[in-house]
């Protein structure tokens, strides 16, 4: 079981650091209308994730409370969306391809606040892993071996090109490679970190299990509607976006329910 759990933790973080190794191998940054794909793609695998992965379980662990078994699962929600919100008005950070940064004012160099946005947006993935696999192991909520891995294959696949569109702005910024790579690994770090630590806790957290899974739901949904979607439609017409979205939902819908 210990290995499934490593294993588990650090697929997220390993899709990071291996799309961030583009950066060795691609000569030219990513298009935007790549960027745009991609990013729609992992909107739909977090809107599917915060759905099946997350919210039904929490709905799942609630049901003894009959036609209030939706409550835990709407006060945690709201929850992980306060929380996101407020790291978003706390922390410098700068979006990709804006000229802005949101935040308060600050004298960090621009890639460092690129970063952090990563960061920011890898908080809520990591907790989610996190907060499935403490389900696991607890055996609360029907929680599956393969359910927690569909979860974190599912967040691989989507923080690699994530990975890329990272680390490639940073290099044509004017980093080195290697220092583009490192930024780009970097902004995926926190994610086994804050899985571990849920991990940890996991004993202790079992009476607020249904608000936890809602949580990270509401985190991720945050950064889904936050950054993401606007991300995918910016600039001029093309439905490459909403493409992408509906093949990444499609794409965790069916390792959910086929691993679960």
């Amino acid at each position: 079981m210990q290995k499934e759990i490593v294993s588990g933790l650090l697929l997220p973080f390993l899709g990071t650091a291996a799309g961030s190794g583009c950066v060795f191998f691609m000569k030219q940054a990513l298009s935007r209308s790549v960027q745009r794909a991609l990013t729609g793609f992992a909107a739909g695998v977090m809107t599917a994730a915060s759905i099946w992965s997350l919210i039904i379980p929490a709905m799942d662990m609630a049901d003894s409370m009959g036609k209030l078994a939706f409550l835990p699962a709407a006060v945690g929600f709201w929850l992980g969306i306060l929380f996101l919100l407020l790291l978003d008005s706390f922390i410098p950070h700068l979006h990709m391809n804006a000229e802005k940064a949101e935040g308060p004012e600050s004298r960090l160099a621009k890639t460092t606040m690129m970063i952090l946005a990563v960061t920011l947006h890898n908080i809520p993935e990591g907790m989610a892993v996190g907060i499935v696999y403490a389900g696991f192991v607890t055996g609360s909520a029907d929680m599956t071996a393969g359910g927690a891995l569909a979860l974190a294959l599912g967040i691989a696949i989507q923080n690699f090109p994530e990975g890329a569109i990272i680390s490639m702005p940073l290099h044509g910024e004017g980093k080195s490679k290697a220092k583009a790579f490192a930024g780009g690994v970097l902004s995926g770090a926190v994610e086994p970190a804050g899985a571990l630590l849920t991990i940890l806790f996991a004993s202790h957290l079992l009476p607020v299990m249904p608000y936890l899974l809602s949580f990270a739901a509401g985190a991720m949904i945050y950064v889904v509607v936050e950054e993401l979607i606007p991300e995918m439609s910016e600039g001029e017409h093309s439905n490459i976006g909403v493409i992408m979205f509906s093949v990444g939902f499609t794409l965790m819908m069916t390792l959910d329910v086929a691993l679960g």
